[in-house]
């Protein structure tokens, strides 16, 4: 009886603990609530290449709220040989300004995003690039575009599910881009600061077990950090920007992007093994309506969960990075990698 009347007890404690951090309704959506008050938003992709384009979707429904909204992302460019302005030293400013064919590299996804607005919409936008680089550079160019566009919210944007690896699963995906954003946010002192992920499923290319991905959606539920999940639907008109953009850069760019069209495929109603390019036709991929979800986090609460942003935190290069995780992930006895039971 006194064991029953623990549980009880304590059932009922953690009730009344949730009941007290409640903010949110069923008929509204938490990370807009969250942002309701934000004014000023910088949207980066966190994992490089095409992260922001998982961000364009989210991007068009903020500014259609007249919010103010920025957009950066890690890039695998060289930023140096492009026609992109230096602001600091890890960040470039790309615009719409036509490439010349000559300097401009043939993989460019800033500046696909960039001459795509301008095509669509008849307006420049800026689209700020973080040079690929270890955590203390990036963390400074975080904080120079912070002040800089006098920015009061950060949200980061992974296309893929791998950000949220928290160190012991048994494939970390391509953890060291996603960790450095991370930890660079981490470290800004008067933002808010967000992580949205769209594209579940994508990164069963790159060896995530999604088992973990939903195994530390529940420790950050039950630690008040997970924000739920809001879907996109086919017949949204940000979803046939997204896919239009999509469109545009796969004519530009020399690598279209597999995270981008996988989703696009989802969203177009393909599933199952299909594939749109020929990059993926070696392997076999699961296209499905989840991809076209985003699961959105309070970063203050994942990133003091990520063991390995210790490493990684006083870094100054790339490699330094990669040593990083590589010194992290010899130091720890991983999880067993288990399958959703479905």
């Amino acid at each position: 009886m006194l064991l029953v009347a623990l549980i009880y007890i304590g059932f009922k404690t953690y009730h009344y603990l949730t009941i007290q951090r409640m903010s949110f309704t069923l008929n509204r959506i938490p990370l807009f609530d969250e942002l309701k008050n934000s004014q000023n938003i910088l949207l980066a992709g966190a994992g490089g290449g095409f992260d922001i384009f998982s961000g364009v979707p989210l991007f068009l429904a903020l500014q259609n709220q007249g919010k103010k909204v920025h957009l950066a992302n890690l890039s695998f460019a060289a930023l140096g040989e492009t026609r992109a302005t230096k602001v600091c030293r890890a960040c470039w400013r790309v615009d719409s300004s036509e490439p010349v064919a000559t300097t401009e590299p043939a993989y460019f996804p800033e500046k696909d995003l960039s001459l795509w607005y301008k095509k669509t919409f008849g307006e420049n936008l800026d689209v700020y690039a973080f040079s690929r680089t270890g955590a203390v550079y990036l963390t400074q160019a975080y904080a120079h575009l912070i002040e800089l566009l006098n920015i009061d919210t950060v949200v980061l944007v992974d296309g893929g599910t791998d950000s949220l690896m928290l160190g012991l699963e048994p494939s970390l995906g391509s953890p060291m881009e996603d960790s450095a954003s991370i930890a660079a946010v981490y470290a800004q002192p008067k933002v808010a600061k967000y992580l949205t992920c769209l594209g579940f499923g994508v990164d069963h290319f790159h060896g995530i077990s999604h088992y973990h991905f939903l195994e530390n959606v529940a420790e950050l539920s039950k630690d008040g950090g997970f924000l739920g999940v809001l879907s996109l639907v086919p017949q949204m008109e940000e979803v046939a920007h997204f896919l239009d953009l999509i469109a545009f850069s796969n004519a530009q760019t020399a690598r279209p992007s597999i995270v981008a069209n996988s989703i696009g495929s989802a969203l177009q109603g393909h599933f199952g093994d299909y594939h749109v390019m020929e990059r993926t036709k070696k392997s076999e991929l699961f296209i499905n309506p989840l991809m076209y979800q985003y699961w959105s986090f309070k970063l203050d609460v994942l990133a003091p969960k990520i063991r390995h942003l210790e490493y990684i935190k006083n870094t100054k290069t790339f490699v330094g990075l990669m040593k990083g995780i590589n010194e992290f992930i010899d130091s720890i006895e991983r999880k067993p990698k288990k399958g959703i039971p479905l």
